[in-house]
């Protein structure tokens, strides 16, 4: 049984785990914008918004302009893109955008 603790996620028997991460690269024809490990994301896509979590089934899909939502442990940060294609698979995000706007706190 896996309960809450204080000090992170625990087991009964008291010892830590990790939570799983995503790797997350999102790429512009001139720059590499974000290359990092990632909680979640959140994607707009042609079709409406994606969450995806680790060991979230593989997929490519197109992305459309929107917010690309991110979340680093409790605190999520935002990202605006500007269409292109997104690739997941075995906890690797691969997002190829026309271009991409960081919030303030990304830099």
């Amino acid at each position: 049984m896996i309960k809450q603790g204080g000090s992170g996620n625990e087991l009964r028997n008291g010892e830590q785990f990790e939570e799983m991460t995503l790797n997350l690269c999102v790429l512009t024809p001139n720059r590499i914008v974000w290359d990092s490990e990632v909680k979640e994301i959140i994607l707009s896509t042609n079709s409406g918004q994606i969450v995806v979590l680790p060991n979230h089934a593989p997929i490519a899909t197109a992305v459309d302009i929107g917010i690309l939502r991110i979340r680093l442990n409790d605190q999520w940060l935002t990202m605006a893109l500007m269409g292109g294609f997104a690739r997941i698979g075995n906890n690797e995000i691969t997002v190829l955008v026309n271009d991409a706007e960081a919030n303030e706190r990304l830099s």
